[in-house]
C-alpha cells in the first residue's frame, strides 16, 4: 500500500517537472564592478502595460537579462541583488536574410526572477530561422543615479565602460511555439 502511494506520488511530482516550460539560457557573463549577467530567451508573457512592454498576442518570445551583484561587487552591494539603472539593448539579426531590429530591455518584475530587464518581442523573420543576438550593456544615462563620495573614491563610476556580447545560431522555434497558459 505504502509502495503504491509512494510510486503514484513520484509519478505525480515528475509530471510537473517534465511539464516545465521551455526557456533558453543564451549566455552567462560577468562584468565589472561585480555584476553577473544571465541572458535568456523565454516564452512570451502577459506583462502590464502591454503597450509599453510588448503584447503577448503580438510577440514571439520574451528576451530577458538578469543582472545581479556577485561576490566581487563593491562593499555594501547585496549579494545576488538586482543591479538597477543599466541601459540594455539587444540587436536581433535574422541570419537567413539579414533583417534586424534593435530593442531596449526595460525593468520587469515577476515571482520567478524578481527584478530583471526584459521585453516581449516579435522576431524579424520566421520563428524557425536562426538568429544572432547582440546585447549591449551601457552605463546609466548621465544624472540618472547619484554617486556618493565613498563610491566615487573606492569604485569610481557605476559602470566604467560599454559591454557587448554576441550569441549566434540561436533557434527560438520551441519557445516561440509555446505558451504559458
Amino acid at each position: 500500500m505504502f509502495r503504491q502511494f509512494l510510486l503514484s506520488n513520484i509519478f505525480f511530482i515528475s509530471s510537473f517537472v517534465s511539464a516545465e516550460l521551455p526557456e533558453m539560457i543564451i549566455g552567462k557573463e560577468s562584468i565589472s564592478p561585480g555584476i553577473d549577467l544571465v541572458f535568456e530567451g523565454a516564452i512570451k508573457d502577459d506583462v502590464f502595460p502591454a503597450k509599453k512592454f510588448g503584447s503577448e498576442n503580438n510577440s514571439d518570445i520574451h528576451i530577458e537579462v538578469l543582472a545581479n551583484w556577485n561576490e566581487d561587487a563593491p562593499r555594501g552591494s547585496p549579494l545576488d541583488g538586482f543591479v538597477a539603472y543599466l541601459k540594455i539593448n539587444v540587436e536581433i539579426l535574422n541570419q537567413a536574410d539579414s533583417t534586424r531590429k534593435t530593442i531596449e530591455l526595460l525593468p520587469h518584475l515577476n515571482l520567478t526572477d524578481n527584478l530583471h530587464y526584459a521585453l516581449n518581442i516579435s522576431l524579424p523573420g520566421e520563428r524557425d530561422d536562426l538568429y544572432t543576438l547582440i546585447f549591449t550593456i551601457e552605463p546609466p544615462i548621465d544624472s540618472a543615479i547619484g554617486l556618493h563620495y565613498d563610491w566615487r573614491e573606492e569604485v569610481g563610476s557605476f559602470l566604467s565602460q560599454t559591454y557587448r556580447f554576441v550569441y549566434r545560431d540561436l533557434d527560438f522555434t520551441e519557445i516561440a511555439n509555446s505558451s504559458r497558459r
